[in-house]
């Protein structure tokens, strides 16, 4: 079916079924005809109509979902129901049109998967760089609620060797594929020749936002190098022919066992770097990594990575700013690469989180000079995680090679020499056995150093490379070869002295031309005539004799053939070098993660961090007096960032609705507490006083409001889109950030989706939750939940003197003038004053005045209707006629007043 067809069906058709739920026709009405159907609705529709074989148009026609039904489900039931008690049952009915509609959505993945999915998807070169396989998304909807198109991706770092695959269910928005390619970075994706329109809005979306320079370049390659026929045709091939020792059928079960997807990606990866002769990082299947592990590592997406900056800032797309940044304190090259592999992965083991605590802060409190030694050693290493790379590839140069061996061979002896010492005074298990094992790794590296002449490996002439030629016998044979040569022109000589009948004739060499007869012009006549010149001048001509000529052809024959012979042997010594790559590659992984944890305790001494306590089985975040770590090193010493502490456990209050003025920081506050929680859960210090952190299985994050034109969403559908997400992915021990939630619409609407979701997470999810807010009527889910919510909001000062003098000077309303205390506090926040950050961003006096004057004027009327409500129920509650007579009169006084007024 062509492409634009399957686009009409699934891709545009679905999308606009979404959509339709928000932004229905003017004037539609509660019934609609079959193209106004949901989502679900029509796969239920479709499914019945097949297995009755009747046509679809006989089924009853379904009642569209709007936004309105969903925030307003009353107008829904019938009017002359009773309207006692009617708030919890609204909630109730609220949520459960919310949950309506994130299961439509991915009914609707479901659809767009059955008439659009029908593509392979990608190959990722990382950043260093790499290639990503991204394979097909399997035409297989499975019959639950999360139904969702199977995506596999393959991640290839050449430079490095690493191999990474994932498989992982996707829906439309394709959220994890996104979450995935911002974790690896790549500098080129290989697609197929086709894909669905959602994931081509992705990959537009994703390289728009690069610089010109840092574009990810985008390849394509037939669809068939992805079809799962051929690619386990391919790779069955590959692995049992082309790869030696892999006819092992542990190994081939091994690539058999991953999940077709997967097969299809490595298949079309193996196609594409046998194109550069790079294949070869994929011979062994069990070096292959899994990317993602939800047991192993915290779950962090790609939306909570960009709101959280952790790899880098959203102003500018660099790494300061990030909290790669605040940790990075690096040495090398491999170990800034393994930091932000820990940055992006926390761990979820508090045995391995201690073991690095424990490691840093023997680094940190330990007098002792090895640590200062061993840092010391790290300084100013080259790259040599890449270079034995380049070794293992056999594309690496002479030079190269000897810089990479005479490194790795003198940290060997270095690292020998404090073996006493590393035995005596470092005691952390992490460190001590990385730093105990690496001679041990390193120890062949020494014999392939004495093999090399070390002024011809950094000439690089690779005829005079190896010092004894004993393992070499192709190179002696061919150097004897060409010594006989060289002898037999020597003993030439003579003969030629005694035809030109010049004792003291010698061979010279002129311009490459060796092996010269130079004959003064006036006795050229002495010259047999058989000789060839060669060259001549005014004063001499130079000649070689027939026996030269033939000899001197062989004599170049012989020694291009030993350049031929000395490359062949390079590549063969090269060859048997690579042999140690694996152990060479584990101890230039454990300097990586000394490395790393020499950063973590570079991190620890910057100002008043400490250790948090990490605990398997609790679900707690107790942070006292903590501190945003990127800001408080923005800010320096000069200005120091306001301490807050934070207090969420499972077990009592594990939800805090902030609320308080615009300005006033609660972003800054709820970003700090989950970086911190990262931080905690990398391994590092924090910045706080004191910390306790229950095991986070995830962070999840709704902050900002932007639409995505690339992918076709307006700022509230993306509101939405990730809050649905986040419903799914979420658990009880998950910790949850959303921020401002519902504002992207009318106030009614978001307040409804705001208190109905908020509920979710409170009741049933019962996850660790920061929710900001500007809604006051979400803040009365505390007195729903007591022992459960919190109410909190951002501490300011309202300077009354200043605006007593304004309101002096003038009769008209001017906004407030409030001063920011940063401070986290108990209770709710009546106003926001938003007419307080119009005045910062400089907004023309004369429309604040006249903001201010309808501010206040709104407000008054909405505390009138408060009063008149409040006055309703006092009256509802007289039975007695004397004391309505009692309450009209205590009334008419004031009705009087409001009248004038």
């Amino acid at each position: 079916m062509p492409r634009g067809q399957r686009r009409e069906r699934g891709g545009g058709g679905g999308q606009q079924l979404v959509l339709s739920r928000f932004f229905g026709a003017a004037g539609s009405g509660g019934e609609q005809g079959p193209a106004r159907q949901t989502a679900s609705e029509l796969g239920t529709k479709r499914r019945t109509s097949t297995e009755s074989n009747e046509p679809c148009e006989k089924k009853t026609k379904a009642r569209q979902i709007t936004l309105e039904d969903i925030c307003n489900p009353l107008k829904t039931q019938d009017k002359k129901e009773p309207q006692k008690c009617e708030k919890p049952r609204i909630c109730l009915q609220t949520l459960d049109r919310l949950r309506e509609f994130c299961s439509d959505s991915d009914q609707q993945c479901k659809r767009v998967q059955e008439d659009s999915f029908r593509e392979k998807e990608s190959v990722i070169l990382e950043k260093c760089p790499s290639i990503i396989g991204r394979s097909s998304e399997l035409k297989n909807p499975l019959q639950s609620w999360d139904t969702s198109p199977k995506v596999a991706q393959k991640a290839i770092q050449p430079t490095t060797g690493e191999v990474i695959f994932d498989s992982f269910r996707d829906c439309a928005s394709r959220l994890e594929l996104e979450s995935r390619v911002l974790r690896l970075q790549p500098v080129e994706i290989i697609l197929p020749s086709s894909l669905s329109d959602q994931s081509e809005k992705l990959i537009n979306s994703i390289t728009s936002m690069r610089l010109r320079d840092d574009r990810i370049r985008i390849e394509r390659m037939e669809n068939h190098h992805f079809e799962y026929s051929h690619a386990f045709e391919l790779v069955t091939d590959f692995y049992a022919k082309e790869v030696a020792d892999t006819t092992d059928p542990q190994k081939l079960s091994v690539i058999l066992s991953l999940d077709k997807p997967v097969i299809s990606s490595l298949a079309a990866v193996i196609a594409y770097l046998k194109e550069f002769n790079l294949e070869k990082m994929l011979y062994n299947p069990s070096n292959f990594k899994r990317l993602s592990s939800e047991t192993e590592y915290m779950t962090i997406n790609g939306t909570t990575m960009k709101n959280l900056e952790i790899l880098q800032n959203q102003t500018d797309m660099k790494t300061k700013g990030s909290l790669l940044w605040v940790l990075d304190h690096t040495k090398t090259s491999f170990g800034r690469r393994r930091l932000k592999k820990w940055v992006t992965q926390p761990l979820m083991k508090s045995s391995e989180i201690n073991a690095r605590l424990d490691a840093v802060s023997e680094i940190l409190l330990s007098e002792s000079s090895v640590f200062g030694q061993i840092r010391n050693l790290l300084c100013k290493l080259p790259d040599i995680e890449r270079g034995l790379c380049s070794v293992f590839h056999k594309k690496c140069s002479t030079q190269e090679f000897f810089l990479i061996v005479s490194t790795l061979s003198r940290l060997d002896l270095e690292i020998q020499a404090l073996v006493p010492v590393i035995h005596s005074h470092v005691k952390t298990p992490l460190l001590q056995n990385a730093l105990l094992e690496i001679p041990e790794l390193l120890s062949p590296v020494k014999h392939y150093l004495k093999i090399l002449n070390e002024e011809a490996a950094k000439t690089g002439d690779k005829t005079q490379l190896f010092k004894d030629l004993t393992d070499f016998p192709v190179i002696r044979k061919r150097k004897e070869e060409i010594q006989d040569v060289l002898s037999k022109i020597q003993l030439h000589l003579p003969d030629i002295r005694k035809q030109i009948k010049n004792p003291s004739a010698e061979y010279v060499t002129v311009s490459g031309q060796e092996f010269l007869v130079e004959v003064k012009n006036c006795h050229k006549s002495s010259v047999p005539a058989d000789w060839v010149m060669v060259s001549s001048t005014k004063a001499v001509s130079r000649f070689h004799s027939p026996f030269i000529i033939e000899n001197y052809r062989h004599l170049n024959q012989l020694r291009e053939q030993l350049v031929l012979d000395c490359s062949a042997e390079w590549l063969s010594f090269l060859d048997h070098f690579s042999e140690h790559y694996h152990p060479v590659s584990k101890a230039i992984g454990h300097l990586a993660t000394i490395d790393c944890l020499f950063s973590l305790a570079q991190v620890a001494k910057q100002g008043d961090y400490c250790r948090p306590t990490v605990q398997d089985n609790s679900r707690q975040i107790i942070i006292k007096n903590g501190r945003h770590p990127v800001i408080d090193v923005l800010l320096g010493e000069q200005d120091q960032y306001v301490p807050n502490t934070t207090n969420l456990s499972g077990n009592g209050e594990r939800v805090m609705i902030i609320t308080g003025p615009n300005m006033g920081g609660k972003s800054s506050y709820i970003k700090q507490v989950a970086l911190i929680t990262v931080m905690a859960q990398i391994g590092s210090y924090v910045p706080a006083e004191e910390s306790t952190i229950g095991i986070v299985d995830g962070i999840f994050t709704r902050m900002g409001a932007a639409d995505n034109i690339y992918k076709g969403r307006s700022t509230f559908m993306e509101e939405l889109t990730d809050t649905a997400e986040i419903i799914k992915k979420a658990t009880s021990r998950s910790l949850v950030i959303l921020d401002e939630l519902g504002r992207g619409t009318s106030t009614h609407d978001g307040i409804a989706i705001a208190y109905a979701t908020l509920e979710h997470f409170i009741r049933d999810v019962e996850s660790l939750t920061l929710f900001v807010t500007h809604y006051p009527s979400v803040c009365e889910l505390e007195k729903v939940y007591p022992e459960k919510v919190g109410n909190y909001h951002m501490a300011f000062l309202v300077n009354e003197e200043e605006s007593a003098e304004q309101k002096g000077c003038e009769d008209e309303e001017n906004p407030e003038f409030i001063t920011f205390l940063y401070q986290i506090t108990k209770g709710v926040s009546a106003r926001s004053y938003g007419l307080n950050v119009a005045k910062l961003a400089d907004i023309p006096e004369e429309i604040l005045k006249t903001a201010a004057h309808k501010s206040k004027e709104l407000e008054t009327i909405v505390n009138m209707k408060r009063k008149k409500l409040k006055s309703f129920a006092e009256v509802w509650k007289i039975k007695d006629s004397q004391e309505l007579q009692k309450w009209k009169s205590m009334c008419e006084p004031e009705d009087e007043r409001k009248d004038s007024f």
